[in-house]
């Protein structure tokens, strides 16, 4: 009976076995379901769109295939298609029946741009250089590779691909999206493990049985008679003393050890098959986790998508900070004006010919990227768009503030606002940068001050301090850059006296709002982070119409102004780029300075 059962558990642990590897092998279905893209027109571009990318659940693989380099892209479909609406490309959607089709797409002409300027136009484009997409600022994520390109991707409806070549020949024709497709066995597992365990009771079944096969023989046959036995001699010494051994249980031991030896080829190959089993091959578990709940910001009704995320302010901080740090070394103001402007570029091309013309005058601070403490990117579907951003410096324990705008979809984005943070300053609550926050106009009266007239209570301030009207409306305490504009100005005027005993000049200063307009961006608490230009500027001038004013230690003035001595005067003129945090209306805050940055602008003669 015990080979009876041995043999049913050792079929039964072959059949669950082989079940269990053919689940994994000869019955398992394809791991990914592929669908080609194809195009009848060639163009030098392809847009996947979102739907397409989403037609199945689950990770996209995007795989594309041709001569030579390969590029691909994604982004959000109104920023893609943006940036391809002033050329002719291919894009890929779904029909009514989900099946892809792809359509050729043609740049439309303004509506008040007749054929003949249009026509005239789109010569002239042919002639320009090619647009290269190869590191566009509006790209989420690029890659690039030579003639097959894989990229692993999951991406929502919202968002598309651009797949090219350089933006001049045409796209890479062969080009498919795949997608993984659930087919796991969850009890090829189980079946390859229980057919194991069957298997070892099947052999020890077995192993039982010929032993009581063994056991249950009859009475062996008589044998031949054996002669007398002779007494032992317990006088023999050494080695011709008798040793008595059992045959039977040296025997017993050896079919132990087989017996073990037989088990464990068995064990071992169940152990093998056991741990080859991926997750899939195994069943779930146990109640699905529930996912604790966190605190979040709810972005207002009607709110458009945020201009950056923060992995892409990282890429254009960096890109930024590279291209500066170049044109710094170099002192070439046309590569500056690549990625900065307004303020910022301003004051970069003052430093550069002062360094040209002094040898030991300090290059510019340099553009920091990381770490990125904040992105506030402005929540915008069009342009120019805009994102603030906080980056620490580890070195000197600071942090500065920027602003980097991007004026259309072909742009770079461009440093045009920057300042230091002192380490004790507390910034407004603000949205996450998955949100963003809404740009504030200049001409708002949601605020206590409209962005617009910032600038010009502030430099009011510095002119009368507690006498301006403005006084009681910024915070005081804590204001170091008015501190440090008092004590400067104190001290470059008695240097002034004491050159002009006689009387024979005068030393005047004054503040106004800059050339450049304010940007401000919205908190949570309804207030705004504005960011103004002001102007400082000093003026010395003659009191005596034979007096000459002379600088002949001040190189800066000098450089700038291309002299050192004038009958009617200097002026010189600093920039200052400062950031406030304004309340909203109805708030008991006043407005408060978060940073600000100086830096010397321009000198001329008075005529």
């Amino acid at each position: 009976m015990r080979f009876v059962w041995a043999v049913a558990a050792l079929v039964l642990a072959a059949l669950m076995i082989g079940a269990g590897i053919a689940q994994r092998t000869i019955f398992q279905g394809p791991t990914t379901e592929t669908a080609a893209i194809s195009v009848s027109e060639e163009a030098a571009y392809l847009l996947i769109d979102g739907e397409v990318l989403n037609g199945l659940p689950g990770s996209q693989t995007l795989r594309a295939q041709g001569e030579g380099d390969i590029f691909a892209a994604y982004g959000r479909t109104a920023d893609m298609e943006a940036w391809l609406s002033d050329t002719t490309y291919n894009v890929a959607t779904l029909d009514g029946e989900g099946q892809i089709e792809t359509e050729l797409v043609e740049p439309e002409a303004p509506a008040d741009v007749t054929e003949e300027e249009a026509a005239g136009e789109t010569a002239d484009d042919e002639e320009a250089a090619p647009r290269s997409p190869i590191g566009s600022d509006l790209w989420l994520d690029e890659f690039q590779q030579s003639d097959i390109l894989i990229a692993p991707l999951q991406l929502p409806a919202e968002m598309s691909v651009l797949v090219a070549s350089d933006g001049t020949a045409a796209a890479p024709a062969n080009v498919s999206i795949s997608w993984p497709i659930g087919n796991g066995t969850p009890w090829a597992g189980p079946l390859i493990v229980v057919g194991g365990i069957l298997m070892a009771i099947g052999v020890f079944l077995y192993i039982l049985g010929i032993r009581h096969a063994r056991r249950s023989r009859g009475p062996r046959r008589k044998g031949l008679p054996l002669p007398v036995t002779e007494p032992i001699d317990l006088a023999v010494e050494g080695a011709d003393k008798g040793v008595i051994s059992s045959g039977p249980t040296t025997r017993r031991s050896v079919t132990s050890g087989r017996r073990a030896f037989a088990v464990l080829p068995v064990v071992a190959v169940s152990a093998l098959l056991f741990t080859g089993c991926s997750p899939e091959s195994w069943p779930e578990f146990g109640a699905t986790p529930t996912p604790t709940p966190t605190a979040t910001v709810i972005a207002p009704e009607g709110q458009q998508a945020p201009a950056v995320t923060k992995a892409q302010a990282e890429r254009i901080l960096t890109r930024v900070a590279e291209t500066v740090a170049e044109a710094d070394e170099a002192r070439d103001e046309q590569l500056a004006a690549t990625r900065l402007d307004g303020p910022v570029l301003a004051a970069r091309a003052t430093n550069y010919t002062l360094r040209g013309a002094i040898a030991d005058y300090p290059a510019p601070a340099a553009v920091l990227t990381k770490p990125l403490k904040l992105v506030l990117p402005q929540a915008y579907d069009g342009w120019p768009r805009s994102v603030m951003t906080v980056v620490d410096d580890e070195e000197t324990k600071t942090s500065s503030i920027m602003v980097l705008t991007q004026a259309d979809a072909w742009s770079d984005y461009k440093l045009s606002y920057v300042a230091n943070l002192e380490a004790s300053t507390l910034m407004p609550d603000l949205a996450p940068a998955y949100i963003g926050a809404t740009q504030v106009p200049p001409e708002s009266d949601f605020l206590v001050m409209a962005p617009e007239d910032v600038a010009a209570a502030y430099a009011d301030i510095i002119n009368k301090g507690e006498k301006s009207e403005f006084y009681e409306m910024f915070e005081a305490e804590g204001d170091q850059f008015r501190e440090s504009i008092a004590a400067d100005r104190d001290r470059r005027l008695a240097e002034f006296n004491e050159t002009a005993a006689e009387k024979t000049g005068s030393f005047t200063f004054s503040s106004g709002p800059g050339k450049y307009g304010p940007f401000a961006l919205a908190t949570v608490e309804s207030g705004a982070i504005v960011a103004v230009n002001i102007h400082e500027t000093d003026k010395v001038t003659p009191t005596n119409p034979e007096a000459v004013i002379k600088l002949p230690n001040n190189p800066t003035v000098n450089t700038l102004a291309g002299a050192e001595q004038s009958p009617t005067g200097f002026t010189t003129t600093f920039t200052d780029q400062v950031f406030f945090y304004v309340p909203g209306q109805g708030s008991t805050e006043k407005i408060r300075l978060l940073g600000y940055s100086s830096d010397i602008l321009d000198a001329k003669v008075i005529k």
